[in-house]
């Protein structure tokens, strides 16, 4: 098969493409004829030598996939068969022309969803419902705030909040991505290049204050983000690219009764993320199916030009999700 390989820890130029053995699949997984594989920031962090897989896991960029089922490994439960639809979150193995995943790990494409779509839902559609939903720190008629609302979590946490009835708020870096927040469910987006985006949520919140924040930011946006919520707020943290390092006034933290948490997703097991799994499924799927939810795709590159592709996610000049489509 063809694959990606990172030649060395590096820049985009580090990508290219190369051939190999498809893998085969192990107890309890199935083998997935990729269709198109969804990138994420991860990738560039990986191809940069700063966040290697799991143990055990494919050396091999890329943790969603679409595609079909192309092979059964053994004791698998009998839900699928050769041939069926999927979406699959991995621990690594996406940019390839095949992959294997556990069987838990993957789900239906959802009704309505083109099969290079689908490849863009399963990392955020899970990481947005692990964070906000299990445990539940989103509810109806909350004030919530994600920052980075075109990204490709970002976009899919603004629709999945206003589907469960919370009032949005968000960021984004033009006036063009602004907009297009709106016209996912935002209630009001911020373009923090121009304006004093933490002085307008406040007047925003005012007098409750922000009930749950998505941040993918950290570093400087804490202490801000600390003053925006109202009592018994929850900020939750999945990325941190203004670092990782903060410092936090405990006597806030205290009178305010925050809840200041994070996770990551990728290190999780596979019972975890299979019951995460089944859990969206359940939960958005149906949202997908009436149209209430909708990956956003901004484009899609050919596998032999991933450089290229890595090239537009670290311009972050996209909106919403980069895939790569695989003839």
């Amino acid at each position: 098969m063809r694959y990606v390989e990172i030649a060395k820890p590096g820049g985009p130029e580090a990508l290219r493409l190369a051939t190999g053995p498809v893998p085969r699949p192990g107890p309890g997984e199935v083998l997935v004829r990729v269709d198109a594989a969804g990138i994420n920031r991860a990738d560039l962090l990986q191809r940069q030598g700063h966040y290697p897989p799991p143990p055990g896991a494919s050396p091999i960029l890329g943790m969603e996939v679409s595609g079909h089922i192309a092979e059964l490994g053994a004791d698998t439960s009998g839900r699928w068969r050769t041939g069926d639809p999927v979406c699959a979150l991995l621990a690594g193995g996406g940019y390839a022309e095949y992959c294997a995943a556990p069987e838990g790990q993957c789900m239906a494409v959802p009704g309505g969803t083109s099969a290079r779509d689908a490849a863009a839902i399963p990392e955020a559609a899970i990481t947005v419902w692990a964070n906000l939903f299990e445990p539940r720190r989103l509810f109806a008629g909350n004030l919530f705030l994600v920052q980075g609302g075109s990204s490709g979590i970002g976009s899919l946490a603004i629709q999945i909040a206003h589907a469960f009835g919370a009032r949005v708020a968000t960021t984004a870096g033009t006036d063009e991505k602004c907009k297009f927040c709106r016209s996912l469910g935002a209630d009001i987006a911020i373009n923090y290049r121009s304006q004093d985006w933490a002085a307008e949520l406040a007047r925003w919140s005012q007098p409750h204050g922000i009930d749950c924040i998505l941040d993918m930011v950290g570093g400087d946006y804490f202490a801000k983000h600390v003053g925006l919520l109202a009592t018994g707020g929850r900020l939750v943290h999945i990325a941190f690219s203004h670092g990782s390092l903060v410092t936090v006034d405990l006597r806030t933290m205290m009178t305010k009764r925050l809840l200041i948490t994070g996770s990551t997703l990728r290190p999780r097991t596979v019972a975890e993320k299979s019951s995460l799994a089944r859990t969206v499924e359940q939960e958005l799927w149906p949202l997908f199916k009436t149209g209430q939810l909708r990956p956003v795709v901004d484009s899609a590159f050919p596998l032999e030009q991933a450089a290229d592709a890595h090239r537009l996610m670290e311009s972050g000049l996209h909106t919403g999700k980069i895939v790569l489509k695989i003839d």
